[in-house]
């Protein structure tokens, strides 16, 4: 059962940024369940939506055992976000299960990507698909992106990782052999063609970023004067 624990608006300008701490969260997670990955959402950038630096949201995949973990996540991911808050910032966290995740919200996260939003539509949201939203300090505006990262995360098609496998213990440059075995499901050019093998250049002392398409776990490359390099997308 995949069971998603999105946050959103954990940090300032001064701290570190919602990804790491969803990565601290994961660890914690990992106690005692498998962690599938953690994808990274970018949101509406807009004068008028208060953020840190690029206005994203964080999102943990995992692989539960039944209905009633969610419970169990909840209060471990509330537990760290409390633990690390950031004055300043104004933390949303919201766990769901994959099925809860319907089509509104799934379009809840694609407008949050192209218009402002507020929390009285995200909360709407939340109550009325039963699902456990919390703001969790400040004005609370976390919990738009947060609901936001449910339906993207959902989608399958949006968005990178920013925790998949082994990957980020390959920094810098790589085989496709060993990405494939550190849990990347295929390397394709940005033209369409799937490697099989090669060698990929990553820029030094970086992990190369993985994309979620069609629930796959892929890693983009572009052909520069012959040689493979290692495309961010998403």
């Amino acid at each position: 059962m995949r069971i998603f624990v999105a946050m959103d608006d954990t940090d300032n300008l001064n701290s570190r940024g919602t990804g790491r701490l969803a990565r601290d969260t994961a660890e914690a997670i990992m106690k005692e369940f498998h962690v599938d990955g953690i994808t990274r959402h970018q949101l509406y950038v807009h004068e008028d939506i208060p953020f840190t630096s690029h206005n994203s949201c964080a999102v943990i995949h995992v692989e539960a055992r039944e209905v009633d973990d969610k419970e169990w996540l909840f209060e471990t991911a509330k537990e760290c976000m409390l633990n690390d808050f950031i004055e300043g910032s104004d933390p949303g966290l919201a766990v769901a299960c994959s099925d809860e995740v319907v089509p509104p919200l799934i379009a809840f996260g694609r407008d949050a990507q192209r218009v402002v939003l507020n929390q009285e539509k995200a909360r709407g949201l939340a109550k009325n698909l039963g699902i456990r939203l919390e703001g969790l300090g400040g004005t609370e505006d976390g919990v738009i992106g947060t609901m936001a990262g449910l339906g993207l995360a959902r989608g399958g098609n949006d968005g990178r990782y920013l925790l998949c496998g082994r990957i980020r213990e390959l920094m810098g440059p790589a085989e496709v052999e060993d990405f494939i075995n550190a849990g990347v499901d295929a390397v394709y050019t940005i033209d369409g063609h799937e490697l099989s093998e090669g060698h990929i250049i990553v820029e030094e002392d970086k992990f190369a970023k993985a994309c979620p398409v069609d629930g796959r776990k892929i890693i983009f490359v572009e052909n520069i004067d012959g040689q493979y390099h290692a495309v961010k997308r998403g």
